[in-house]
């Protein structure tokens, strides 16, 4: 499971390619960025795409395709007593995905030390008749193009397609009696009021007899996109396919 692609921003956007209104999606974009000075141990000094599901996904889920290869570059580097783990000394890595049976290529970007940026969990994606930006900044809004015109909008709770005694969920947080919890889990009442969402659609999925999304081919894919990254910017930018299991 990945909670992007079950927030309130996802399902606004997804309801958007369902009815046609972007046209052709002609490029995506995502990026995850934060700063993890302070989390537990084993996080430190972790390759930033090893943890690249939170924009893997959505880039790889709107226009329902596979990953194939990838080719990314690792830029800048982290303090040296943060290399010694993982003997990875980027700041940031930045990829292009190629797309199986598809012309498109999407970019992801991300970043988990030692790179000034607020939170941030965002995609972007543009279509030949309209155009859909995340916000710049946590209190700011998305923008969407017609042509070169911007219109800011505010995104819709999705509650709706919920079981009612759950509804309150996406917006109502419950993790406000923990200390220090981190604004992934308070924002949007965790991830964009994804999580119970994320997790009606398991239990559905269990229910119903079927597979979850995504599922285990899709969730195996977007893993792999950003180990197989990381081995690229090891590669100075070599591109590189996908495992043959997830492909």
């Amino acid at each position: 499971m990945e909670t992007t692609v079950y927030s309130r921003e996802f399902l606004y956007v997804q309801e958007m390619v369902n009815k046609g209104e972007l046209g052709r999606i002609q490029f995506l974009r995502a990026s995850h960025q934060q700063e993890m000075a302070g989390w537990p141990g084993y996080w430190e000094g972790l390759p930033p795409m090893w943890y690249a599901t939170h924009c893997v996904g959505p880039v790889l889920a709107l226009p329902g395709k596979l990953a194939e290869s990838v080719s990314c570059f690792g830029s800048g580097r982290i303090e040296d007593h943060l290399i010694e783990q993982y003997n990875s000394p980027f700041a940031i890595e930045t990829c292009h995905i190629k797309l199986k049976d598809s012309d498109l290529v999407a970019e992801i970007t991300r970043s988990l030390f030692n790179t000034a940026r607020e939170y941030r969990e965002s995609f972007d994606v543009y279509g030949s008749k309209k155009s859909f930006e995340w916000s710049q900044v946590e209190k700011g809004q998305p923008v969407t193009f017609i042509g070169e015109t911007p219109e800011s909008l505010t995104i819709p709770d999705f509650a709706r397609l919920l079981p009612e005694p759950i509804q309150r969920y996406t917006t109502e947080g419950v993790y406000d009696s923990n200390e220090n919890q981190h604004l992934s889990f308070t924002q949007g009442s965790g991830h964009g009021g994804s999580h119970p969402h994320l997790a009606h659609g398991f239990i559905m999925s269990l229910l119903e007899d079927r597979d979850p999304f995504p599922n285990a081919i899709e969730s195996a894919n977007w893993t792999c996109v950003g180990l197989t990254a990381h081995q690229s910017a090891l590669k100075d930018g070599e591109t590189l396919l996908l495992p043959d299991f997830c492909r």
